[in-house]
């Protein structure tokens, strides 16, 4: 690498939480900005033979983005899953909230369960707990 050369890392999380910064590239400067050289990548993981997982959502008050890890759907992305899907996910939290046992998952599953109702209600157009009718993506046109 060059003196304008400058390594290009995103942020892993791993299963176990730890946080790795892997390098995808390089960013060569050209003038005033940047010429970015990206590495070989894989979006999506088809080619493996198991399939990738998105780490769930780390900031405050976004709630997870993909399915637990169990079931058909598993770490799979909740937003445009199937209703079936939403549906069984759904019902699995409720189990959990209802089981004083696992009162220790609670919270997180108090969290999904958010997540996975305001997708049903976006998916259906009922409004959402806040009120409002969520509006329209492109998922949505005909």
């Amino acid at each position: 690498m060059g003196d304008q050369d400058l390594p290009v890392t995103v942020e892993v999380t791993r299963s176990d939480g730890s946080v790795e910064q892997v390098r995808v590239g390089t960013a060569v400067r050209q003038g005033e900005g940047f010429s970015l050289h990206l590495g070989e990548m894989e979006i999506g993981g088809a080619a493996r033979a198991e399939p990738r997982r998105r780490a769930p959502a780390s900031a405050p008050g976004e709630g997870p983005t993909v399915f637990p890890p169990y079931g058909r759907s598993k770490g799979a992305p909740i937003h445009g899953a199937s209703i079936p899907d939403l549906e069984f996910y759904a019902n699995g939290a409720r189990r959990t909230l209802s089981d004083a046992s696992k009162a220790r998952f609670h919270e997180k599953e108090r969290v999904l369960l958010a997540v996975i109702e305001a997708e049903l209600a976006r998916q259906r157009d009922e409004p959402t707990a806040d009120g409002g009718i969520p509006p329209h993506g492109d998922d949505d046109a005909p």
